[in-house]
């Protein structure tokens, strides 16, 4: 860990404001409560999983004025566990409560021109440019070629909002399955075309970082996908010490230049010993869900920690450990599951499993 000056402290006893109410603000409340905090939530969702084990939840857009300004006179700082959410309502939200992370955060994980943008000062990436039209589409992939990636600018998530491209012909098709639905024809989806990167593993690495600069990194995690999904994570991560030094070394420098306050998440590839970035959340992360069971301290109750500015725990592994995620008829297996000793089951209390809908994770533990 680094740093040491002291930050403006919300003691136990206060409340923090959660915006977003899935599973993220569901764990993250659990463990501020073990802190002594109460978490009210902001969330258009009825009945979300963090509303069911949080102190109170308020019910409205995230842009509702009216709303967050009762989430402001509700709680002593406010964090967040869903990033697209309208940086203006971020804006409005810092200027009546402390907001960690703040909007710059935002800005730069949301936009995926302005995140390779800002990676790209002090990391690779896979090769890119923006698309604005058809006509840019074509003459990113005469620079690129072919395989390439062509994705939303902004909204995706899971796989969602991206075309995989593997000949120039392909590209007039590419752009209109992009088009967004809820827009005119002529008001394409803004975009990016991104190399593809012939990758040996997905890795991705959490830090945590407090208002007066002190950091604690967690272990390299590796990553498997599945139908654009994570399927597993590994820790320890089977790469090289120098590979993953470097990958700890990009999470501290973009949560630094960041100025971020909270968690970051920062995803990777790893392909022939090189680190390339892919992209970066300011948030918990579900490949950091295997620190619930198998490191010092875990995601959430450093992101109370820091967004409280209580001093950071350790992020040391304590056994290795794999999480999987269970999707949809997957939580139908609980029973199963709990006959292995080693495994630790969350569920995320959702009462509708859907086909790769995220109904909780478990972590086997190998002491």
């Amino acid at each position: 860990m680094t740093g040491s000056s002291v930050s403006v402290m919300v003691p136990p006893g206060g409340a923090i404001g959660i915006l977003g109410g899935g599973q993220l603000g569901r764990m993250t409340a659990l463990a501020a409560a073990r802190l002594g905090y109460r978490c009210v939530i902001l969330t258009p969702e009825e009945n979300s999983p963090a509303s069911l084990v949080s102190d109170r939840t308020i019910v409205a857009a995230y842009d509702d004025p009216a709303a967050l300004a009762e989430l402001a006179a509700a709680v002593d700082v406010v964090t967040l566990e869903f990033e697209n959410i309208p940086v203006s309502a971020l804006r409005l939200l810092e200027s009546q409560i402390p907001l960690r992370p703040g909007p710059r955060a935002l800005e730069v994980g949301q936009d995926r021109v302005n995140e390779k943008t800002f990676f790209g000062d002090f990391a690779e990436t896979a090769p890119w440019r923006p698309v604005r039209d058809l006509a840019s589409l074509q003459d990113a992939i005469a620079a690129i070629g072919v395989p390439a990636i062509l994705k939303t600018a902004r909204l995706g998530y899971d796989g969602k909002g991206q075309v995989k491209i593997t000949s120039a012909e392909q590209a007039a098709e590419a752009w209109a399955t992009l088009r967004c639905p809820d827009t005119a024809a002529d008001q394409p989806a803004p975009a990016i075309l991104e190399g593809f990167v012939a990758f040996q593993r997905e890795i991705s690495v959490i830090v945590a970082r407090r208002e007066d600069g002190q950091t604690a990194v967690w272990p390299v995690a590796e990553n498997v996908h599945s139908n654009h999904i994570l399927d597993t994570t590994t820790v320890p991560a089977a790469i090289p010490a120098g590979v993953a030094a470097e990958a700890q070394r990009i999470a501290i420098t973009a949560a630094e230049r960041l100025g971020l306050i909270g968690l970051l998440a920062v995803e990777m590839f790893v392909a022939d010993h090189h680190v390339i970035v892919n992209e970066m959340a300011p948030r918990p992360h579900n490949s950091g869900h295997w620190t619930m069971d198998a490191a010092v301290t875990d995601q959430f109750e450093q992101l109370v920690r820091a967004v409280c500015g209580l001093p950071l725990g350790s992020p040391d592994l304590r056994c290795p450990v794999v999480m999987k995620n269970l999707l949809g008829d997957d939580v139908a297996e609980w029973q199963a599951l709990l006959q292995d000793p080693t495994a630790k089951l969350h569920l995320y209390g959702k009462a509708e499993a859907r086909e790769g809908r995220k109904m909780g994770h478990v972590n086997y533990l190998k002491p």
